[in-house]
């Protein structure tokens, strides 16, 4: 057999691991790993009648090319945002432009297909979120093997209860919102700190949750900045060091408002998120006059190596896809569910990004979570 992994979307801690542990399961059993560059990019930029092209897009994979990836966060073997369905005819590459019908977006599957077919590919591991896996579906659909890996800071996959990278980021958040409260205090300010978190807020949830954060918005539930900030104001008073904090997803939005967005669509129809928290705490700070202090924590959340949580989960995730390509079992996506590890469809993502439970886990009316009984739920609440 012989295998392509890719890793699609933006970089989380355990991917390298998940890499290896691919690499590790299908060599031992005398099979061969093609590494894709730059995801779906990757595979729409090679040509497949040009050697140069495919050495470019491709890397072969053995136990010493992968010997020391797991030590390191990202993805050594780089990633992009590219949904081949839909490319913009200025984004296609030059060997391909002219090939379709006027400015619409283009489908390029036929040529994806065309590319596997070059690498004598027999199956593919897409490592990644709602948006990379949706391609990943596409080509199960069309009949080629896929065995995906779930991965996101959001944790918003459909169909399992943890992806790769989510960990690591709230640990780093919960780090860095505990470390921002000696600056609260000492200037007596409302912190306002901004974590990612496009369509689930459950990074935010649960990072304002083991931090104590004294108010949490979430990208489910949109919030009346006059409320917020009159919570926050006797959050202050009741403190004493005198300061309040509220921890807020990037995808957040006030009631009547619109998601904080900028910059040209990506390949998914994503803008980049972000400002939220800027906008919000200005008006905090219009409203009640105390000073505020704004941090979007963004890629500090996303960088570096991964936990230990993360490092286990990746290298259980690559030897379970692994094992499922060795059974010849395709169009699966490895998941974790009440604490185990299984597999499920990978139709499931068609689902969507998973949300947050608010009945269950958040308090709508005060912006905060609200864990009355934890007794049956699993690791991670969910």
């Amino acid at each position: 057999m012989r295998v392509g992994i890719l890793t699609g979307g933006g970089d989380v801690p355990g991917l390298n691991p998940a890499i290896k542990a691919v690499v590790h399961r299908m060599t031992d059993a005398g099979h061969k790993v093609v590494g894709i560059r730059r995801g779906w990019g990757g595979l729409l930029k090679c040509r497949p009648d040009d050697p140069a092209s495919i050495d470019k897009s491709t890397v072969g994979l053995d136990r010493l090319a992968v010997r020391r990836i797991e030590r390191e966060g990202g993805t050594f073997l780089h990633s992009s945002r590219t949904n081949p369905a839909k490319i913009k005819p200025e984004d296609a590459p030059d060997f391909l432009k002219g090939k379709g019908a006027g400015d619409k977006a283009q489908d390029y599957t036929d040529h994806i297909l065309s590319v596997l077919k070059a690498l004598q590919l027999d199956a593919l591991v897409p490592i990644g979120g709602d948006d990379t896996l949706s391609y990943g579906l596409r080509l199960h659909d069309e009949g080629f093997p896929v065995v995906a890996i779930p991965k996101t800071m959001d944790n918003d996959v459909s169909g399992t209860d943890y992806c790769l990278g989510f960990a690591t980021a709230v640990s780093r958040s919960v780090r860095f919102i505990t470390e921002l409260r000696t600056c609260m205090g000492s200037h007596e300010r409302f912190g306002v700190i901004e974590l990612f978190g496009r369509n689930s807020g459950e990074t935010a949830l649960v990072s304002g949750y083991l931090a104590y954060a004294d108010r949490v918005c979430i990208s489910e539930v949109p919030f009346n900045i006059e409320r917020l900030a009159e919570l926050l104001k006797a959050d202050r008073k009741a403190s004493p060091s005198n300061y309040a904090m509220v921890v807020i997803s990037e995808g957040a939005r006030m009631e009547g408002g619109e998601i904080v967005q900028r910059g040209r669509a990506d390949a998914y129809g994503h803008q980049k998120l972000g400002g939220i928290g800027q906008v919000a705490g200005e008006m905090i700070k219009e409203i009640t006059g105390v000073g505020i202090i704004h941090q979007n924590v963004a890629y500090l959340m996303r960088c570096g190596a991964p936990d230990a949580l993360d490092l286990m989960v990746a290298t259980n995730y690559g030897t379970l896809a692994a094992d499922l390509l060795l059974a010849k079992r395709s169009g699966r996506m490895v998941a974790m569910k009440n604490g185990c590890y299984t597999h499920v469809s990978l139709t499931e993502t068609r689902a969507g990004a998973r949300k947050v439970d608010i009945d269950a886990l958040y308090d709508s009316e005060n912006y905060r979570p609200r864990m009355r009984s934890v007794e049956g739920l699993p690791m991670f609440l969910r």
